[in-house]
């Protein structure tokens, strides 16, 4: 897996027993490995909005499928486990992911377009496995944003009868995925909820002369103050009132939109450190408001909220019962003091790490594309049309042979 952070790739180890809802997931070992500086300057400089050549996309293509392909064979190397893999699954680098026009801010005309990076066939042939990718595409093919695809695992790793649990991810973009207490995966709600680590490091970036890239353990947001006029002006983003299906990227969230807001950003304060802990604010208030507007039980708590909207949404199969627990994954969940501005901003909800399940918080990511190739093997119907807009299930992927 590698995020829309682009600061490098994730891979996951999974034992998995069954198929569909009745499999069964434990977790072995993960490892993370940078990408090169150089390989990271070529990524970020292809990312939409972007121009480059085709040349620079077919070499882009085949140098992530090497990295992709030596990070598998480092780590199955590394682990030293007795049982080898048996199955490879890719989500490779997303460099441009524009939603169908009326779904998404940053959306494109007609219908929705994704491309993602990284040689499928190179990590088959550098690990001798069979490698499925491509996962987004199967679900743009028959009519969704190919986006997020991670709520199928998520009902099938976290769904319990006793509790009810939002699961979100953040990433560089952040998605949330709601599982009411014994509910089934027609019932599941999920989308992306705006930013997520992106514009933090975007700013640390920029502060630092490009010599750090994240605000690790929200050293600088801590010693940074909230630009509340900021934040406020940053709230009203046409993205946070569509309604889902609804999925975004670097387009939206991305460079683009940091270099806009310099300006604003210096006229309000000098200090980096205040721009960093408002873009930590932007981040944890914007989930916060997807929260309470699309999912039951969170509660109104702000008046930008309109319940007859939430209501819209919510209505049918959902059952409306109170989530108790908001798990955190991805980068977001090791930044101490984004955590304590979502519990502030989500009171009576309990905020925790999905490192208390059992699974570390930069590889669930990972984790659920090992499921998705497992599904595909299965053919198993892996995306949830609720939450992609897509017009039926589909199988997700296409399996490359070594």
């Amino acid at each position: 897996m590698a995020g829309t952070s682009a600061d490098g790739i994730d891979a996951a180890c999974v034992r998995i027993d069954g198929s569909g809802k009745s499999m069964r997931v434990r977790f072995l070992w993960h490892r993370h490995r940078s990408f090169s500086a150089s390989l990271r300057r070529q990524l970020l400089s292809a990312m939409a909005p972007a121009e480059i050549r085709t040349e620079q996309v077919a070499r882009l293509h085949a140098d992530l499928g090497d990295a992709f392909a030596q990070a598998a064979w480092e780590a199955i190397r590394a682990a030293g486990v007795r049982e080898r893999p048996s199955l490879i699954g890719l989500a490779g680098q997303t460099v441009c992911h524009l939603p169908a026009v009326g779904r998404s801010a940053g959306a494109c005309r007609g219908r929705t377009v994704t491309l993602q990076l990284g040689e499928p066939a190179r990590v088959a042939a550098r690990t001798g496995l069979p490698t499925v990718a491509e996962f987004r595409q199967s679900d743009v093919a028959v009519g969704g944003q190919g986006a997020p695809l991670v709520p199928w695992t998520d009902w099938v790793l976290f769904r319990r009868d006793s509790v009810s649990r939002a699961i979100q991810n953040i990433g560089g973009i952040g998605n949330v995925t709601w599982l009411s207490a014994g509910g089934a995966a027609d019932e599941v709600i999920a989308f992306d909820t705006g930013p997520g680590n992106m514009i933090i490091d975007a700013l640390v970036a920029h502060a630092t002369g490009g010599r750090r890239r994240m605000d690790r353990d929200g050293r600088r947001a801590a010693r940074g103050r909230v630009l509340h006029d900021v934040l406020a002006a940053w709230l009203q983003h046409e993205f946070f009132e569509m309604e889902p299906p609804k999925s975004t990227g670097r387009e939206v969230f991305g460079q683009a939109f940091v270099a806009a807001q310099l300006k604003r950003l210096g006229a309000a304060s000098s200090c980096p450190g205040d721009w960093i802990a408002t873009a930590t604010a932007f981040t944890a208030r914007s989930i916060a408001r997807a929260c309470r507007r699309f999912l039951p039980g969170f509660g109104s708590g702000s008046a930008a909220v309109r319940p007859g909207q939430r209501r819209k949404y919510c209505r049918g199969k959902t059952r409306l019962r109170a989530p108790t627990e908001l798990i955190v994954c991805g980068g977001g969940a090791h930044n101490p003091v984004l955590m304590a501005m979502l519990s502030a901003e989500l009171p009576g909800v309990v905020v925790r790490p999905v490192a208390a399940l059992g699974i570390p918080a930069r590889a669930k990511e990972a984790v659920s594309f090992a499921m998705l190739a497992a599904a595909r093997v299965d053919g198993v119907p892996a995306n949830l049309p609720r939450a992609t807009g897509a017009a039926r299930p589909a199988v997700l992927g296409q399996i490359v042979h070594p």
